[in-house]
């Protein structure tokens, strides 16, 4: 891995206009469009979280990679913590650095692809409901899928969880609507419009697979055609490699070959 091909851009919020960075790697003297992976931080990280764990399978395919930071790490310590953990603000920021790299550089729209895990996951489901049809696939792994149900199920996030959405779950009608717009599980009806893949450790600690379990019963009542979910013998891991060999089989070698989503 050449961590140094890889480049801070800064991008302004179409939003509220703030400098917001982002990391970008364009593989070196390659002609024509490539496609693009969008790689979303965890829960407690910002964007270099990613770089060693997706950057060399980005280099091995000669594929772009994007690393945005959406507000940064959905903890008490970030000033900017309602900002984050998916807020209007924070979804908004992954499609302002998505656009800017598009008009920027040669990058094949018909093959942008999201992946991300735990607090990654989580931003990767949101972004499946806020522009599902920006994304070729979208890979999310072991993701919180209800706040307010986490809030209650691991004490150490609690403190991090109240600072996104403004105190605890209860606490005000204002603060549950602040947990239910930025849960996964109540935005279901708008992710059937994914290419969608979640999965899932059996033994994860520290967010259950609950939390897939139930989003998986919710998008299949509504018949989605392009969602898939697994339970895997694991904890709480993104496999990244299994992400990017899903990627693999989607890849339209052509720009103008037909859209057919294929497994």
């Amino acid at each position: 891995m050449n961590a140094s091909e890889i480049k801070e851009i800064t991008v302004m919020s179409s939003i509220d206009l703030s400098a917001e960075k982002s990391l970008f790697y364009f593989p070196p003297g390659k002609e024509g469009t490539v496609p693009l992976v969008v790689g979303l931080h965890t829960w407690s990280a910002e964007r270099h979280n990613q770089v060693k764990a997706m950057l060399p399978l980005c280099q091995k395919r000669d594929w772009a990679l994007l690393l945005p930071e959406f507000r940064g790490p959905n903890l008490t310590t970030n000033p900017r913590a309602k900002q984050a953990c998916a807020s209007r603000l924070a979804k908004q920021d992954i499609m302002d650095a998505l656009d800017w790299t598009l008009k920027q550089h040669a990058i094949d729209e018909n093959n942008v692809f999201l992946v991300g895990g735990s607090g990654g996951g989580h931003m990767a489901l949101m972004m499946a409901a806020y522009a599902p049809a920006r994304f070729r696939g979208i890979s999310a792994w072991c993701p919180i899928t209800d706040l307010a149900a986490w809030h209650g199920q691991n004490a150490k996030y609690a403190p991090h969880i109240e600072a996104c959405c403004g105190g605890k779950p209860g606490a005000a009608p204002e603060v549950d609507k602040e947990y239910c717009d930025r849960s996964p599980l109540f935005q279901t009806a708008a992710m059937t419009n994914a290419n969608l893949s979640v999965h899932h450790g059996r033994f994860d600690k520290s967010v259950p697979y609950s939390h897939t379990m139930r989003l998986a019963a919710e998008i299949e009542k509504l018949g989605a055609k392009n969602f898939f979910f697994e339970i895997f013998d694991g904890s709480h891991e993104i496999r990244c490699e299994t992400a990017f060999q899903w990627f693999d089989k989607l890849v339209q070698p052509d720009a103008n070959s037909a859209k057919k989503l294929t497994r």
